[in-house]
């Protein structure tokens, strides 16, 4: 079975600058735009973003407030003043000031820790769109279709219709077909790094979307066994 995506101009190559002082939110988004088909360089201090972003422009720059050696708004201001790139910043939940100041400083949207993955994907898509429109727009599997935009999804030309988290489950699966996902990876990018719960909630709503996709012998959504699950029909 043949997958496809409908892309954009530059999205294969794509390179996103990911800059924190955290390894482990560095390593995070790093293994979750890395699945997503994404070129990422990362950074922990402000003074090796702004040399890694001059080495090689990046498509889009993920930027923390609070870094050591130059703080993340004057990294702001000095990547505004070269060069056009969109810039999400990172700010602590709650701190008004620091999303303001980030905003006046030149970037172009912000996102509060701590963060679902999921909705920093979004915003990464969102302001890729803007400088590359209709890039991933559309996902096609077989006679699935999936658009991300209107969060619609077809099988053989009939509306399926998802609850929230089966259609970000679709979404993994599609943006990746025929790869093998653990449990860990699955609750990292639908559920987000400080989801806390059990992780039997994963094989739920895989059984409830095999369920609308009529995927009854289990043959589109594969359980890989000692694994985690594929998407293989």
């Amino acid at each position: 079975m043949n997958a496809s995506i409908e892309t954009g101009q530059r999205e294969p190559t794509q390179r996103i600058l990911v800059v924190d002082d955290e390894q482990s939110i560095l390593d995070f988004i790093e293994m979750g735009l890395s699945y997503e088909g994404y070129t990422v360089e990362t950074a922990a201090d402000g003074r090796a973003a702004l040399e890694a972003a001059r080495r090689e422009w990046p498509d889009l720059v993920i930027l923390d407030v609070m870094l050591p050696e130059i703080d993340g708004l004057e990294v702001c201001r000095r990547l505004r003043a070269q060069n056009d790139v969109p810039i999400i910043m990172l700010t602590a939940r709650g701190a008004v000031d620091d999303r303001v100041a980030g905003l006046d400083s030149g970037a172009d949207d912000y996102l509060p820790k701590p963060f679902m993955f999921k909705e920093l994907l979004a915003r990464v898509r969102a302001q890729l769109r803007r400088r590359y429109p209709g890039a991933g727009r559309i996902l096609r599997y077989g006679d699935l279709v999936l658009n991300r935009e209107t969060r619609e999804v077809q099988r053989a030309g009939t509306s399926v219709e998802l609850a929230p988290k089966e259609f970000d489950l679709l979404e993994l699966f599609m943006a990746h077909p025929r790869q093998v996902f653990t449990r860990e990876v699955i609750m990292d990018s639908v559920w987000g790094y400080d989801y806390v719960g059990e992780t039997n909630v994963i094989d739920v709503h895989i059984s409830y979307l095999r369920d609308k996709l009529g995927d009854t012998d289990r043959t589109l959504i594969r359980t890989m066994r000692g694994v985690g699950y594929s998407l293989r029909g």
